[in-house]
């Protein structure tokens, strides 16, 4: 009975100390990005549902929102932006910082390209801006008119990309756009905090 015991006890120990290393320290230490950077601004409400849109198409599969420091990737040299920090996701839930990059990260996507006529025209068939570019095509997020209506936003296509009629974005590609037109982390922030190498050999 008495070693049953002290098993049963062995392994509260054993919990508990597992349980303060994976949740309560990491707790800790994450409460510093608890503060919203100053600069980062939460979602327009047209963002959050362009920010489902994004989820739904599946976008993060093949563009990531999480450059890395210039000590470990040239993403900086590749017009993505400074490299991320905890904090620049507190808006974010999920966090969509992706784990392929076939496509060019999005961190700040808002700032390198800030054209909603280029967003829509990306959308409809990437190629139209891209030449080369692998995106699918997403037509479904818009709607061939013989004319467009009053408060209808029509994209200007490229002529040998022009259509029948007027195309015309539906709620879920302007949404869209705006949710990418938001992504702006351009904002200065602390550098990320390293460990003292010299402390850690102590």
């Amino acid at each position: 009975m008495t070693r049953a015991l002290g098993i049963i006890a062995a392994a509260a120990m054993i919990l508990l100390f597992a349980a303060l290393m994976i949740v309560v320290m990491p707790a800790i230490q994450l409460q510093a990005t608890a503060t919203a950077p100053e600069g980062l601004e939460p979602y327009s409400e047209q963002a959050a549902r362009g920010r489902e849109v994004y989820i739904s198409l599946g976008c993060v599969y093949c563009h990531s929102q999480q450059p890395r420091d210039p000590s470990v990737a040239p993403d900086d040299k590749r017009g993505w932006g400074r490299a991320s920090v905890p904090a620049d996701y507190i808006y974010d839930s999920p966090h969509l910082l992706g784990s392929m990059r076939t496509g060019p990260d999005l961190f700040n996507i808002g700032v390198r390209q800030p054209s909603q006529d280029w967003h829509l025209t990306h959308l409809y068939n990437s190629r139209a801006v891209s030449p080369g570019s692998i995106m699918p095509s997403y037509p479904f997020l818009f709607e061939v008119k013989p004319e467009a209506e009053e408060g209808d936003t029509v994209v200007a296509l490229p002529p040998d990309y022009a259509v029948d009629g007027d195309l015309v974005a539906k709620d879920d590609a302007l949404d869209l756009v705006q949710y990418l037109l938001e992504l702006d982390r351009s904002y200065p922030v602390d550098a990320i905090p390293t460990a003292d190498s010299s402390s850690a050999e102590d």
